[in-house]
């Protein structure tokens, strides 16, 4: 499906998954069949842009908390919410501190966020989002990274063959993951394809991607190495001497962030700034359950949706440099 720009206030686009209406944190073991909508709210590439996701009942819903993270537990098949599809450059994102987590594009000194094309890339070279109700915990220190959580959901990039549309929620089979060490945070990369894709039955674990999608991995591991370069910063580190882990690593991984959510939405540990309300998890006595007249009434705060406002052609520029 094709994202269509709205141009009128509350207009939506819809996907087929249905969200659960059921508060709880327990996950189902039977495969999961949801319809949502998404809804533009702002100008599109610009400052007020966001996009808030809605179950089938028409209530506002949170990306981070109220979608399931798994699709089918028994498969380990999980749920991605793309946040940014292949070859654009906008650095979208679940907003994890705002009401309902919409998304928005990440803003750098009140300017939105593009990446870099650091030659070769164009953009991100694969569909790029979140496993939901994850969280990277900042208050704990991976044994393996000696490093502490990113404060984030766990980053996934889905490597199938078909661009994917912001804020589209697929099911995703886990093949891998790269520890990645951003400014002495761990931030994990899990390797996934989208169960739908034609060619996904061929691809079981990280091997695979190796076998049928030479170079690939090398090229994932030189984006992320180099592309806040071009920012001023310095190149990102990775643990394991910038090796993919295999498919049971990644998962044992996913299990641990959902653990660190769970203890989140749970108030066992200290949100901090994240915004935990949601309508669809919590128990009524939370202070992080949030009404469907509450959610409607602050996402109709917002601006309504708008002109799109055109895109810098600085964000086509290619950088280069010499690799170390």
């Amino acid at each position: 499906m094709r994202f269509s720009r709205c141009h009128q206030p509350g207009a939506a686009v819809v996907f087929r998954r249905r969200l659960p209406s059921s508060r709880s944190t327990n996950s189902s073991n039977r495969p999961l069949n949801m319809s949502f909508t998404v809804e533009e709210r702002g100008n599109p590439n610009s400052l007020s842009y966001r996009l808030f996701f809605k179950n089938t009942e028409g209530k506002y819903i949170s990306p981070f908390h109220d979608i399931p993270i798994y699709a089918d537990e028994s498969q380990n098949i999980f749920h991605m919410v793309v946040e940014v599809p292949r070859w654009t450059n906008a650095k979208m994102e679940i907003a994890t501190k705002d009401f309902l987590n919409p998304i928005k594009q990440d803003v750098k000194k009140g300017k939105l966020r593009y990446v870099a094309n650091v030659f070769p890339h164009k953009g991100y070279i694969w569909n790029y989002g979140a496993i939901p109700q994850t969280w990277e915990d900042p208050a704990h220190k991976d044994g393996d990274t000696d490093c502490c959580g990113d404060n984030d959901p766990i980053d996934v990039c889905e490597i199938g063959s078909r661009v994917c549309t912001r804020g589209e929620v697929i099911k995703v089979k886990v093949l891998g993951v790269l520890a990645m060490i951003d400014e002495g945070e761990t931030d994990w990369k899990v390797i996934a394809i989208n169960v739908e894709d034609p060619e996904a039955k061929e691809f079981n674990n990280i091997s695979d991607v190796k076998r049928l999608k030479p170079g690939y991995l090398e090229a994932t591991v030189d984006w992320f190495k180099r592309y806040k370069v071009p920012d001023g910063k310095p190149e990102n580190r990775f643990a394991f001497n910038e090796e993919f882990k295999d498919k049971d690593f990644a998962i044992k991984v996913i299990k641990s962030t959902h653990g660190f959510w769970k203890a989140l939405i749970c108030q066992q540990t200290n949100a901090g700034e994240l915004n935990c309300k949601n309508t669809c998890v919590s128990a009524g006595d939370s202070p992080f359950c949030c009404s469907a007249d509450e959610a409607k009434a602050a996402v109709g705060e917002t601006c309504p949706c708008g002109k799109e406002e055109p895109i810098p052609s600085s964000v086509d520029k290619w950088f280069y440099y010499e690799r170390k």
